[in-house]
């Protein structure tokens, strides 16, 4: 029972999603449909390819000292890993028990706790992508509320999960000052955040939103500058700080 997952495709040197170098796995299917994606050919569950968890345990396999070496792992993302999380579970686990790999799993946070039990089980490290705090525009910019990411990221800290928050600057639309203090200060009140990443938006993934035919929506939308990047950064700290005080 959930021995099959469904493969969008996989990174072998990955030093981006996590510690160290990491092989990256990434999952069909996505809840979301983010307005800066840059895979928007996750989205659709019936496609990618099929795969056991033997088959990508395979292809894991040579490269595991390199892994090890470096202190890496695996992550798994997507897509959203989460839709699918009997079966990343399953290969996580086997991850720990064959090599002692480092997990993680990098997720939206659009899911039910109680449905992904077992994976934060196997699950060392959780990358959790808050887009936006605001819930009328979190609808617009994702195609879905922000409820259940907010509720998740609260579970995981209650249970001490260690987790990397990330956000995405896109101009003129999540750089705003009330929205990056606001980030700030949610993050401040969670007890499990061991780093913040605050991402450039950027538009590599334009050309795949063309090629199905899809017009981007962000079209004309820069990507940020160094200013602003530093500008974001102070705002999110003043809300962290007005939260510890």
């Amino acid at each position: 029972m959930h021995t099959i997952g469904r493969i969008h495709s996989v990174e072998t040197f990955g030093t981006v999603d996590g510690p160290g170098i990491r092989f990256v796995l990434f999952m069909q299917g996505c809840a979301l449909q983010c307005a800066y994606c840059h895979n928007p050919d996750t989205w659709r569950t019936d496609k990618g390819r099929e795969a056991t968890v033997d088959d990508i345990l395979a292809e894991i396999e040579p490269y595991v000292p390199y892994y090890r070496r470096s202190g890496g792992g695996i992550t798994v993302t997507g897509g959203e890993p989460t839709l699918q999380a009997p079966f990343v579970a399953r290969l996580l686990a086997a991850c720990k028990r064959r090599w002692g790999l480092h997990t993680a799993v990098d997720s939206s946070g659009f899911c039910d706790p109680v449905h992904v039990e077992e994976l934060m089980e196997a699950t060392d490290l959780v990358l959790l992508d808050l887009k936006l705090l605001d819930r009328r525009r979190h609808i617009a910019l994702t195609g879905q509320p922000n409820d259940r990411t907010l509720a998740f990221a609260r579970w995981l800290s209650d249970r001490g999960k260690p987790v990397w928050i990330r956000h995405v600057l896109i101009p003129g639309v999540t750089d705003g000052a009330a929205d990056l203090t606001a980030l700030g200060a949610f993050v401040g009140s969670l007890d499990n955040v061991a780093k913040f990443e605050l991402l450039p938006y950027h538009r590599m993934g334009v050309y795949k939103w063309e090629r199905l035919g899809k017009p981007y929506p962000l079209a004309g939308v820069p990507t940020p500058e160094e200013k602003d990047m530093r500008r974001a950064w102070t705002l999110v700290e003043e809300g962290m700080n007005s939260r510890r005080c």
